[in-house]
């Protein structure tokens, strides 16, 4: 019985050193000599001049719900369409409720203006 699991340890052992031994030996066999320059903060190649931690404008949130709802609905349009005819009307009510939801957020992301560009 414990054979039928060994070749799974055996696979799982095998991920666990792909995945610690390169940074173990980074870690072990790297040069360790920092100076001011190589600790300083860089930023796409230039020094950092703003708080890490600034606000972010609310139109970035907006696309990226404006992302989501376009991802979601062609990940669920693509199974739904090809298994349509053994759903039946039940699975195309589903489906209709679904996307209507999906307009209510799309059409508030176009009140926002999330679909304007300056």
């Amino acid at each position: 019985m414990l054979n039928n699991y060994l070749p799974v340890l055996i696979f799982i052992v095998v991920g666990i050193l792909v995945g610690v031994l390169p940074i173990a030996i980074g870690f072990l066999l790297g040069p360790r000599n920092p100076d001011a320059e190589k600790l300083s903060p860089y930023e796409c190649g230039f020094e950092a001049f703003e708080d890490s931690r600034m606000k972010f404008d609310v139109r970035y949130y907006l696309v990226a719900i404006l992302f989501i709802i376009f991802d979601l609905e062609i990940a669920f349009l693509f199974p739904w369409a090809i298994v349509l005819e053994d759903i039946g009307l039940f699975g195309f009510v589903a489906m209709v409720v679904f996307l209507c939801i999906l307009v209510v957020g799309f059409i508030y992301e176009w009140k926002k203006g999330a679909l304007e560009w300056e």
